[in-house]
């Protein structure tokens, strides 16, 4: 990826470090103390290691199987929440937005507007994403090849938003698996800058209890490929203690295990380069 497509990130601190840039935080907003404590944890071992970050943690879950899953401390309680972590700790936010309603909303508040899989083909969201002016992160549907990104990129672009970027994460393998195609990477660097999810294509979905399993002893597995096939950033959720998150504990990285990790992350990135 050349730096011309990555050059309008310019709250991301250290592009010029050669390193990958991540976006890390819990799932979603299970309490204020809990963002505050892991975004400063993220930002401590991310300044140390040069790695650009950005917070992430989903104001709220629409998408859940079950109606009585945990979706959320309700929405102005989360936004406040991110708009604090945002402001202690000087970092990008970025959240996940449901509607084209939410886009404005969402928008006050952070930095970067993240488009759900199953919510990556909805013109009118895309549009109204884009429309805020923010930077825009479409993760491709678990159902699309990565050549049908381009459309979804350029319904962002012809708001006149040009800072949009792609996120894979795994696609539908069978009914409860999924399973990660790294040519899809190059593919879709050729459209915008490629971030891969690593906790979601870790998920195994559609359980009968109706709560989404997972693999997290492959996160290293994944990230490490992702990096070494030219991957611009890293998406990974991460939980103090994962066995009581609310939403995706299953596939989450424990917080502990981070840094480690993001230390060999980081040396495979300048091999390869």
């Amino acid at each position: 990826m050349s730096k011309e497509m990555i050059q309008e990130v310019p709250f991301i601190r250290n592009t010029d470090s050669g390193q990958f840039f991540l976006l890390a935080g819990p799932c979603v907003v299970e309490s204020e103390d809990l963002v505050m404590e892991v975004a400063g944890k993220l930002k401590e071992m991310t300044e140390r290691l040069r790695i650009p970050f950005v917070f992430k943690s989903s104001y709220r879950k629409a998408n859940r199987s079950r109606k009585d899953s945990f979706t959320g401390i309700g929405d102005e309680k989360a936004l406040e929440a991110l708009a604090k972590v945002r402001k202690e700790f000087n970092v990008p936010i970025v959240t996940d937005i449901h509607t084209s309603q939410e886009a404005a909303m969402a928008a006050a508040f952070v930095d970067v507007l993240q488009i759900p899989a199953f919510l990556c083909r909805q013109s009118d969201l895309l549009e109204a994403a884009g429309e805020t002016g923010k930077f825009v992160n479409v993760k491709k549907g678990q159902f699309l090849s990565p050549e049908a990104m381009e459309h979804a990129v350029n319904k962002v672009r012809e708001t006149g938003n040009n800072k949009v970027w792609i996120t894979e994460r795994g696609t539908t393998f069978g009914y409860q698996d999924l399973v990660v195609d790294f040519r899809g990477i190059p593919v879709m660097r050729k459209f915008a800058p490629v971030i891969m999810d690593v906790t979601h294509s870790l998920q195994q979905p559609n359980q009968p209890s109706g709560v989404t399993g997972g693999r997290p002893d492959l996160i290293e597995t994944i990230a490490r490929a992702a990096i070494a096939v030219g991957a611009d950033g890293l998406f990974i959720e991460t939980h103090p203690n994962p066995s009581v998150a609310k939403s995706d504990g299953a596939n989450m990285l424990r917080l502990e295990l981070m840094e480690e990790m993001l230390e060999r992350l980081t040396r495979l990135r300048v091999a390869i380069q």
